[in-house]
């Protein structure tokens, strides 16, 4: 029972956080939206920092396990893993834009440096995984010389200029307001197909 309200306080904050970002949301929101009280979440968490602590922590577990599952995998090659990691990126941030922004924000804008450092500490491994499988990959022969540490950063900072703002992306795509390219398919494999060919450009011999 202590773990599934635990659960619970953690997706509505996680819920109230990507509509109304860190700042505009209210631990007494989180309580109502969760169904508890305020002592509880202060019994869990014992602040809203707290909480956005161990939401990001729990975001990166989570994250990890995906990436490890498909770095176990050993049916797969080099480039399999690769694209299967980048395809993931694209899901979750287009699935969690609205949280991936809050993020971002907090990154780019908020002066708590502790909490910063600590997004920081908690995702960082995960774009290290990719490094070090691309490395591992020119060792072995898989893939051509090319710099890791600018490749990664190009690989994720495409989708993650698409999902910083879906009014810049519309004008970028020449779509009006209506249209939500992270819920389009077409939108999807567009962008999918687009980090394929750039690691066929970049990596394959």
């Amino acid at each position: 029972m202590h773990t599934d309200k635990r659960e619970i306080i953690i997706d509505a904050a996680i819920e109230l956080f990507a509509i109304k970002g860190f700042e505009g949301s209210s631990i007494r929101e989180i309580a109502q939206s969760a169904g508890v009280n305020l002592a509880m979440i202060n019994y869990y968490f014992g602040s809203k920092e707290k909480l956005f602590e161990q939401i990001i922590l729990h975001k990166a577990h989570t994250i990890r396990s995906s990436i490890d599952e498909i770095l176990n995998n050993v049916l797969l090659s080099h480039r399999d893993k690769l694209e299967q990691l980048l395809y993931m990126h694209v899901e979750r941030l287009f699935a969690n834009r609205h949280f991936h922004r809050v993020i971002h924000q907090e990154l780019m804008l908020s002066k708590r440096t502790h909490l910063q450092d600590m997004i920081v500490s908690s995702l960082a491994p995960n774009s290290l995984a990719v490094k070090n499988l691309i490395r591992e990959g020119i060792q072995k022969g898989d893939f051509k010389d090319a710099d890791v540490d600018l490749l990664v950063a190009t690989f994720f900072g495409t989708v993650n200029y698409l999902v910083s703002s879906r009014r810049f992306c519309n004008r970028m795509l020449n779509r009006d307001d209506a249209y939500i390219p992270y819920e389009d398919e077409q939108f999807r494999h567009r962008v999918k197909a687009h980090l394929r060919a750039m690691v066929q450009t970049n990596l394959i011999k």
